[in-house]
């Protein structure tokens, strides 16, 4: 097999030189990532073959990211799994029949989705496959950070580790974790987020609550640029911007619609405009695309003057998801995720804490005249 280039990424974490550092500064700290060999259409053919009769012999189920390689979600969606956000890949697996889901993503992910289904095997094509809000957000010292802040209820994203969300009170998704922050805010609950400054800062915003703020970032989101992007506006005036709620505040002001990837990509559909500038990451473009054909999509800008491209738009971690190691991972049975059993039972706890809420705010929707607005309201809780 072809040896993986190794790549230097840069991320940000809060500075937790006091115990007070996390909810103002931050520093750049260093991580690495694999880059998955190219290869031919030929080869890929093979592979993706291959694929298919491995997760039948395997009673295996493919659930994939939105932002990971093409061919992997078009594989996940033609032999009966799914292609979502990290929850949705999570409930899929848990209510599908398959002894085995492979999950083509991010570490959390994996993680997330054995919490949910602790007697299924689960399987990922790189078990080094991270997350920068992950990274920035270590369990010991965001436990330790908790313990100094008693009074505040703890809410975390669910781009977060296993043993952080057992640690949390509650768990949100980009979809619903405004309504849940708005929901304690009116019980008169003050909170300790963790761990994206930016969605934390944009709910902030819009919910007034007292919220006392983990400096992380997602390095995709946090690298597009309010400069550049209106005077991307200014070329296309017709496009309307779609921007998840991780990006940073003068990103977000210039938004038509924030939201989830699901909520992204159901504007897509649905707006009345056939010029998109997307600000997440551009794996969703696929599935927007074929969402919405006919229509242009522009990816949001990281360029200009303040540019880095620690990403480019895209995560270097859900791109060591590859049909090479997918392959691999059908084939020898490795790269499994375990969760120790006592954290699993205590994050599984706020998890199920939001779907409820979920579940309670579908329950008390009065449906309207227009039954499909109604319904995109509170359709999906994904994250990133």
């Amino acid at each position: 097999m072809t040896p993986q280039t190794i790549k230097s990424v840069e991320f940000e974490k809060p500075n937790l030189t006091d115990p007070d550092a996390a909810a103002g500064g931050s520093c750049v700290a260093h991580a690495w990532a694999k880059v998955p060999p190219a290869l031919t259409p030929d080869e890929r053919q093979a592979l993706k073959s291959r694929i298919r009769k491995l997760l039948k012999e395997r009673n295996a189920v493919l659930v994939a990211h939105y932002y990971v390689d093409a061919d992997l979600q078009d594989l996940a969606e033609e032999t009966g799994g799914c292609v979502s956000d990290s929850l949705e890949m999570a409930r899929f697996g848990r209510d599908h029949d398959a002894k085995t889901l492979v999950v083509a993503g991010v570490r959390f992910m994996g993680e997330t989705a054995k919490i949910l289904s602790p007697e299924k095997t689960i399987l990922m094509p790189d078990l080094d496959a991270t997350c920068s809000l992950d990274l920035g957000c270590p369990a010991d010292d965001f436990s330790a950070f908790c313990d100094a802040h008693p009074d505040r209820t703890v809410v975390v994203y669910a781009n977060t580790s296993a043993a952080v969300k057992a640690r949390a009170d509650w768990m949100v998704t980009s979809s619903i974790g405004l309504k849940i922050v708005e929901h304690l805010h009116a019980r008169g609950e003050k909170i300790l987020w963790a761990p994206d400054k930016h969605l934390g800062s944009y709910i902030q915003q819009q919910t007034g609550a007292d919220m006392l703020l983990w400096q992380g970032s997602c390095l995709v989101h946090d690298e597009f640029k309010g400069i550049e992007l209106d005077l991307l506006r200014r070329e296309h005036p017709k496009a309307k911007i779609l921007v998840h709620p991780e990006s940073p505040a003068n990103v977000v002001a210039q938004a038509d619609v924030v939201g989830s990837t699901s909520q992204l990509i159901a504007a897509a559909q649905q707006l009345d405009a056939n010029e998109f500038i997307v600000a997440t990451d551009n794996g969703i473009l696929h599935k927007m695309r074929m969402a919405a054909p006919g229509k242009m999509f522009i990816e949001a800008p990281t360029a200009g003057n303040s540019a880095t491209c620690k990403s480019c738009a895209h995560c270097p971690w859900m791109a060591m998801n590859a049909l090479t190691n997918l392959a691999e991972v059908l084939e020898t049975g490795r790269n499994e995720i375990h969760v120790d059993a006592d954290i699993g039972r205590r994050a599984v706890t706020c998890i199920n804490r939001m779907l409820d809420f979920a579940a309670q705010q579908k329950a008390n929707v009065r449906p309207a005249a227009d039954l499909a607005k109604e319904s995109a309201l509170f359709s999906g809780v994904g994250p990133a």
